[in-house]
């Protein structure tokens, strides 16, 4: 026997040996996790998914089965870094060493992507997105408070545009980190600080563009609740115009960049100049018709005060009395003579039956003195009565002594 195959003591099969190199394998590893880029992705019929994991030295085969495939969440593509994870293993039928992957994820941007439409699903159904919640901004600010770094281009850029739209408006600045491990307590920070000093009218939110990875810190979920729980309206510039952050949805506006943050929230006060110079002028009309229609209306009543005037009415009061003196004049022309024949008239009609005439002729009318009763019968009086004789030309009184029923014969005709 060759002395070399002496010192082995076991002689293996090529199936054997891989077989006994993939226990140890899965024993020696246990579960790992393996990050990596993914190349030479295959789709078979099966659902199975067979791939490399690579970096700058090196590659490892994998393998997902298909019920295990079906649970990742996303679609694995070429170039995509992932964290894999699995048991160490070997395929015994070729020898190779490969991955058996139960679960995966992606990493790096991917993995920060899955983070954010998690927490943006989250606030959500919380309520924290709600439009109807939204402050309101004021329209002319006075005092604005801008959260950001004091050193980067964002605020000189906020602070440049102020100036030029709306100088009047004071900003003071809240200086924080905008991106690393410290950011988003700094932020946090400043939102609290800014509340509670309570000077601004309005809060800005912003830093300059960035990876994904740089504008994290305004994707974490306490700068969102503090956000959500500032008591001044919340002006949100996070990165470039195609970046959007959870501060953006939980703002009260969102600005595509810091500039136009700026200009969203201060008036132009070359427009309002512009806009006050038209109002002048549509004002100065306005007062210009107004006081023509009361000059018009003043002229007017003073026609009618004029028409009204206690003057010209005693005037036509006058012309009225004298119209009535004239036809009161031609009416006494014309209805005096007649009342005067006809009172003649009656004149002459009562003097045929006054006794006055009779009483001329010697008769005379007597009368109770008491009662003024005429007595036309001796039968009437009575001794002692007062009588009241009636004669053409005045009046007797006497006293009846005797009284005597002797009658009088009437005047002869002989």
């Amino acid at each position: 026997m060759d002395s070399d195959d002496r010192q082995i003591e076991n002689i293996y099969t090529p199936s054997e040996l891989n077989h006994e190199a993939k226990v140890h394998l899965e024993a020696g590893f246990g579960r790992v996790c393996v990050q990596g880029e993914i190349s030479n992705l295959s789709r078979p019929a099966s659902g199975h998914l067979y791939f490399s994991l690579k970096d700058e030295k090196a590659q490892i085969r994998c393998a997902l089965f298909r019920s295990n495939a079906y649970r990742i969440g996303f679609r694995p593509e070429n170039g995509m870094l992932v964290r894999t994870f699995g048991r160490v293993s070997l395929y015994e039928a070729r020898g190779d060493y490969q991955l058996i992957a139960d679960a995966m994820q992606q990493a790096g941007e991917g993995l920060l992507r899955a983070k954010f439409e998690a927490l943006k699903i989250g606030l959500d159904a919380e309520g924290l997105f709600n439009p109807e919640l939204k402050k309101s901004l004021p329209r002319f600010p006075l005092r604005i408070a801008v959260i950001t770094s004091p050193s980067g281009a964002a605020l000189r850029d906020i602070l440049q545009i102020l100036r030029r739209r709306w100088p009047l408006a004071q900003a003071r600045v809240y200086g924080v980190p905008v991106q690393g491990d410290e950011a988003a307590p700094a932020i946090v920070r400043a939102l609290q600080a800014a509340n509670q000093h309570a000077w601004a009218q309005l809060l800005v939110l912003s830093r300059g563009g960035g990876s994904l990875e740089d504008l994290w810190a305004f994707n974490e979920e306490i700068v969102a609740r503090a956000i959500f729980a500032s008591e001044l309206p919340v002006v949100s510039a996070i990165g470039h115009e195609i970046d959007y952050s959870i501060s953006d949805f939980v703002a009260d506006l969102r600005a595509p960049t810091p500039s136009a943050a700026a200009e969203l929230i201060s008036p132009d006060q070359k427009v309002i100049k512009n806009g006050l110079a038209t109002d002048e002028r549509r004002l100065q009309q306005l007062i210009t018709t107004l006081l023509q229609g009361i000059s018009q209306k003043l002229d007017h009543l003073a026609h009618r005060l004029a028409q009204q005037h206690p003057g010209q009415r005693l005037v036509q009061h006058s012309k009225m009395l004298q119209l009535a003196s004239h036809r009161l004049k031609m009416a006494a022309q014309q209805i005096v003579p007649n009342r005067l024949r006809k009172l003649q008239l009656l004149a002459r009609t009562l003097n045929a039956v006054s006794p006055l005439p009779t009483l001329a002729r010697g008769y005379a009318i007597v009368s109770d003195a008491a009662s003024g009763t005429t007595i036309s019968s001796v039968k009437n009086v009575k001794t002692g009565q007062l009588l009241l004789t009636q004669l053409a030309d005045g009046r007797l009184r006497s006293v009846v002594e005797d009284v005597d029923d002797v009658q009088i014969d009437g005047p002869r005709m002989d």
